[in-house]
Parts: structure tokens; sequence; C-alpha cells
């Protein structure tokens, strides 16, 4: 068993959700609003389109040019050792768009999972 963190654009979520549920991962977890950056500034296109707007420049200047955090959203899934690269590859395909900020996907060793309400056990417990 593996657990699968992605971390995705918000406007993704639907696409990633439905994408899941399709190949047959319909279970996760999802936390709402996370922050954070990769290696750029979280500027994104919008402030590069703007730059250069002698309208905007003393806006601009307020912004100052610290790092700042963008809004993501956080995805937990565990899946049998057989689905992991199919899960990596739907949450891949359903959320790049070939931008900076398309996402994280980290996967982690998971040594056990039990179903509360019957203590079941093992991979029969993700299905």
């Amino acid at each position: 068993m593996k657990m699968i963190i992605a971390i995705i654009r918000m406007a993704k979520m639907n696409e990633t959700k439905k994408a899941l549920a399709a190949i047959g991962l319909p279970s996760f977890m999802a936390s709402g609003e996370v922050q954070g950056r990769g290696r750029g500034l979280g500027i994104g296109p919008n402030y590069m389109a703007v730059k250069n707007d002698p309208e905007l420049q003393e806006p601009l200047k307020e912004l100052g040019t610290e790092p700042r955090l963008k809004t993501k959203r956080l995805i937990n899934l565990v899946v049998t050792d057989d689905k992991l690269d199919l899960a990596i590859q739907t949450i891949i395909a359903a959320n790049k768009t070939g931008n900076s900020g398309d996402g994280k996907i980290f996967v982690l060793p998971t040594a056990e999972a039990i179903q509360v309400r019957t203590g079941e056990s093992g991979d029969s417990v993700l299905d």
C-alpha cells in the first residue's frame, strides 16, 4: 500500500475527483485551502503581464518582491501497489497545464489500513 499526497490547483479539484472516480478510486481525503509555494516567487503570469504597464508601477511596488504563498488543495489517497502508477498518471493528466504551479505528488509507504466499522484490515479495505 502507498499513500499519495498531491498538491493541486484549487480549480482542478473537480476534474481530479471525476478522473479518480472514473478509474475506480473514488475514496480520498481533501484538505481545504492550503498555502504554499514552489521555486518561483508565486507571482504568476498575471503579475508578469502587467509588470511593464506604467499605470500599475506604483501599486506593484507596494506588493514587494518577496515570495508569495499560493492557495492550493491537498488531497490524500491510499492505494494498493498495483494501482499506484494508474493513480499517479490520472492525477497528472487531470492537473497538468504545462505552467508553473501545476502541483506536486509525494508517495509514501503505508504499513496498514484498518476499517473502523468492521475491524477488517489490509488491501481489501481500500476497495
